[in-house]
């Protein structure tokens, strides 16, 4: 009943079918050519928008989220199986399937294990960067299609280069077919989104072909396409195989959860709805398994799919249901026009679904505002475009983190120093010859005390302290940044204080969360530094370490 209670339509069921019938007629011809970054039979593109969207429809959270066939997860199956098994084979095909049903695997591990958070460990940028990347190497895998050029190359830069000595093959009229095609679709999609511009385009070149029998002008076609329902079965593979599965199933679902969390997150905040990323996990694998079961591809939350239901009207799930049952339709009657579409014409959509995937004003945005970060987005890119999406997915998780790591590392400091008549504190970077006032410095360091960051820590107050104007006899550390101290930062802050205390300076510490106090506590730091010195508030300790000053300017002998 549960399940009922949650796909009751809505009050806008009008819209949300209406939107439904909209999604499918624009994207039916782009599930298509995601079967060919695939590499796999055209049907098994339509597969993944019949069972897969309805199970993520069901049972995932997010009400605007359209799960299907995907560009990324595709171009990661076909540049990393096509090592283990010839393209187009009985074999690989399996494989494809069997790296599905690894994929749901996997996903069902992250949701029991409640690993939605994982959709952090990617940032804006290197995903910014590796989606560029899958778009230049699509857009270059498609060139010999939209040529009508032969090519049995792996890589792009073998692609390219094998396409260029073979330009004495290109057909005309192919080529004229791509480019009008792409300018279409560009056209219509820049100044009428609305509109199903592939689908005209699919309907408009199946009627040409067909008619004109572009066939036996050279121009490639689709062939015969396999209507009806899909055969159910389990992919049986070796376990060496599994074994050879697991790296590339493991890159697709850090692209799927990544991914798919980003775009679910996105139209739930600006719709102001809930969203639970771990019953997203269970959607996704749900549809994942789907997926293998048919025989189809790995299938994940699309940015642009969803960013089309939402344009049409969607309000909730019932719009990609409607566009699995149309998609039904499609398998059961009016699969026999599809072997008349050119290859080139299908090779020229998939084209421009790369080129939305190559973010140029988001590279400059970032250009403008962190240099650093956009030369991380551009190698990630460029590693895609070389080595491969595989290759690129995991350099943008190391990336990711290591970007993480280098702020925790090398973190802002600062020492506050009085502005203004009021005296109010106010941060200024921290660099020697700097004090809060004689004798008193108020120290900032902004991230967490770890293994790496803390003989900073410790370097940054000793040279404080040897460079101010005046001798220093208390520190006051300001906390608010600092939530956690491991064992090693626990060792060179005990280091340094009795440095310190050998020298007459005394620690103070302000803002010192309850979490932070605990680790201090477990780490057996309260007693060298003094329950005494430890505040909740910096304005009480300020007010103690001023108090000490007086008191031992005063207690000083008289030179």
């Amino acid at each position: 009943m549960g399940l009922f209670r949650r796909i009751v339509i809505p009050a806008t069921w009008r819209s949300d079918i209406l939107a439904g019938m909209s999604l499918a007629f624009t994207n039916i011809p782009q599930v298509l050519g995601y079967a060919r970054i695939a590499a796999m039979p055209a049907v098994t593109g339509l597969y993944t928008v019949l069972l897969p969207l309805a199970g993520f429809a069901l049972f995932g959270s997010s009400r605007h989220l359209v799960v299907a066939a995907d560009s990324a997860t595709a171009a990661i199956l076909s540049g990393s199986l096509s090592a283990l098994a010839p393209i187009g084979s009985a074999h690989y095909i399996t494989l494809v399937s069997a790296t599905a049903l690894t994929v749901a695997g996997l996903l069902l591990v992250a949701r029991l294990f409640r690993l939605g958070f994982l959709a952090d460990f990617l940032s804006r940028t290197v995903l910014v960067g590796f989606m560029t990347g899958v778009g230049a190497q699509i857009m270059i895998a498609m060139l010999h299609e939209l040529m009508g050029v032969q090519s049995d190359a792996r890589t792009p830069l073998r692609q390219l280069v094998q396409i260029f000595g073979n330009l004495h093959q290109a057909n005309g009229l192919s080529i004229c077919l791509a480019a009008a095609t792409i300018g279409v679709i560009l056209l219509l999609n820049r100044f009428s989104p609305r509109f199903p511009a592939a689908l005209c385009v699919v309907v408009g070149s199946i009627a040409l072909s067909k008619y004109a029998r572009l066939s036996d002008l050279g121009v490639s076609t689709l062939g015969p396409v396999s209507g009806g329902l899909p055969h159910f079965g389990v992919p049986l593979i070796a376990w060496s195989e599994f074994v050879s599965l697991l790296p590339i199933a493991a890159s697709c679902v850090f692209v799927i959860i990544t991914q798919s969390a980003a775009t679910s997150r996105s139209f739930a905040t600006r719709f102001n709805e809930p969203l639970d990323e771990n019953k997203d996990l269970e959607g996704l694998w749900i549809a994942n398994t789907a997926a293998a079961l048919c025989g189809t591809f790995t299938v994940n939350g699309s940015p642009t799919q969803t960013a089309m239901a939402v344009r049409s009207g969607a309000h909730s799930q019932i719009a990609q249901l409607t566009f699995s049952a149309l998609t039904l339709l499609v398998l059961l009657f009016f699969t026999g026009p599809l072997q008349y579409l050119p290859q080139c014409v299908l090779a020229a959509i998939v084209f421009t679904v790369a080129i939305g995937m190559i973010e140029i004003r988001a590279l400059l945005a970032i250009r403008r505002e962190s240099p650093g970060e956009f030369w991380l987005a551009l190698t990630t890119a460029i590693v895609v475009l070389v080595s491969g999406v595989e290759q690129g997915i995991l350099l943008a998780i190391a990336l990711s983190l290591f970007r993480h790591v280098r702020h925790s590392y090398a973190p802002h400091t600062a020492v506050l120093q009085p502005f203004g008549t009021n005296g109010t504190l106010e941060s200024v970077p921290a660099k020697g010859g700097l004090e809060t006032q004689p004798g008193l410095i108020v120290f900032r360091f902004c991230a967490d005390l770890f293994y790496a960051n803390s003989a900073r820590f410790s370097r940054d107050i000793l040279t404080l302290v040897n460079d101010a104007p005046h001798p220093v006899r208390c520190i006051v550390v300001e906390c608010s940044p600092v939530t956690d101290i491991d064992y090693s930062a626990a060792e060179d802050l005990r280091s340094l204080l009795q440095n310190l205390n050998l020298r007459g300076v005394r620690m103070f510490f302000g803002r010192v969360s309850p979490e932070l106090k605990a680790d201090m506590s477990r780490h057996r730091l309260i007693g060298v530094i003094g329950v005494e010195n430890l505040f909740e508030e910096l304005h009480t300790a300020l007010t103690s370490a001023r108090q000490w000053l007086s008191q031992s300017e005063q207690s000083a002998p008289t030179p």
